[in-house]
């Protein structure tokens, strides 16, 4: 991978050199294109494929599904799901797949998981219409179920919005699986400090940068009040754009201003992690990314971080 020194999310303390990778298109009419731009991030170093999880959408190709296909499509980068709903994909059933997914293709999964962003589509595909703080509920116990299911371990919960009576999890995963949430509200966001091992931020046109420093305050003060370390969460930010001329949504322009962007994202909002989505030509997007943009980036930070 580009990057294998340790990673740390604490706004505190953001002296480590990030990690990199692209959100593929589910579309199922574009797969074969979207396994070319899979091969081809591998090849480069990428450290993760991601993939959104809309499955009441006709277009798209379920998310689990594609994210095994690609996996044996692929050598060594991570999957992430960005991220798995929860309310449709209920936390034993989904620990079961994740740690079967990390049996056949160990360390090469982040789960990234949401309490479900969509409640028509939900409920359009038979989920339970839940109110804002009934999915902020059902998403902490299913964490509270995901994380020992996920170490293989024995689950009883009997909480508001879930019941398990004693499910004996396994097969335990080759090896430890992350669970980043997905989240933007106070209420997620502190649930993200206390239980998950990761924040994946919403796209930079949702939650722009200046919002991001008052979001990892939050996470950050739950984290201390549960008796964790912040330093030990990720903080990854989906960032979608062009690099070059061409305009489009989010972050637009020069490798410079790119490299100089996400350098200050990293060093000054505390992201760890940035998972690329093109707004055009994905496969000249990836090359400028990967020959271009990353190589600045590091420079910027390792002088940096190496600098008296």
């Amino acid at each position: 991978m580009l990057n294998d020194g340790p990673i740390v999310g604490d706004m505190t303390d953001q002296r480590r050199l990030p990690r990199f990778g692209i959100s593929l298109d589910p579309e199922a009419a574009r797969h074969s294109d979207a396994l070319r731009l899979a091969r081809a991030a591998d090849a480069g170093g990428l450290d993760y494929l991601a993939v959104q999880d809309h499955p009441y959408q006709p277009q798209h190709l379920d998310s689990w599904t594609w994210l095994t296909y690609l996996a044996g499509q692929t050598e060594r980068i991570a999957l992430l799901p960005d991220v798995a709903d929860l309310q449709l994909r209920p936390p034993a059933m989904l620990a079961k797949a994740a740690t079967t997914f990390d049996r056949l293709h160990s360390g090469r999964l982040a789960l990234g998981v949401g309490g479900g962003a969509f409640a028509d589509g939900i409920a359009a595909m038979g989920g339970t219409r839940r109110t804002n703080a009934d999915m902020v509920t059902y998403t902490e116990e299913a964490l509270r179920i995901l994380r020992p299911a996920l170490a293989g371990d024995v689950v009883h919960l009997n909480g508001r919005q879930h019941r398990v009576e004693g499910y004996h999890a396994g097969p335990a995963p080759a090896s430890p699986i992350s669970v980043w949430l997905g989240g933007q509200g106070p209420r997620m966001l502190a649930v993200t400090g206390r239980l998950a091992d990761g924040w994946i931020s919403p796209l930079n046109i949702y939650v722009p940068p200046a919002e991001v420093p008052a979001k990892q305050h939050i996470i950050d003060e739950s984290a201390r009040s549960a008796g964790r370390d912040p330093r030990q969460i990720r903080r990854i930010y989906n960032v979608i754009g062009t690099i070059g001329r061409g305009g489009g949504p989010g972050l637009s322009g020069s490798v410079e201003l790119w490299a100089d962007t996400l350098a200050d994202w990293s060093a000054r909002l505390g992201f760890d992690t940035f998972i690329f989505w093109p707004a055009v030509a994905p496969h000249t997007q990836l090359d400028l990314f990967v020959h271009n943009v990353i190589p600045a980036v590091r420079d910027r930070l390792h002088t940096e971080v190496t600098a008296p």
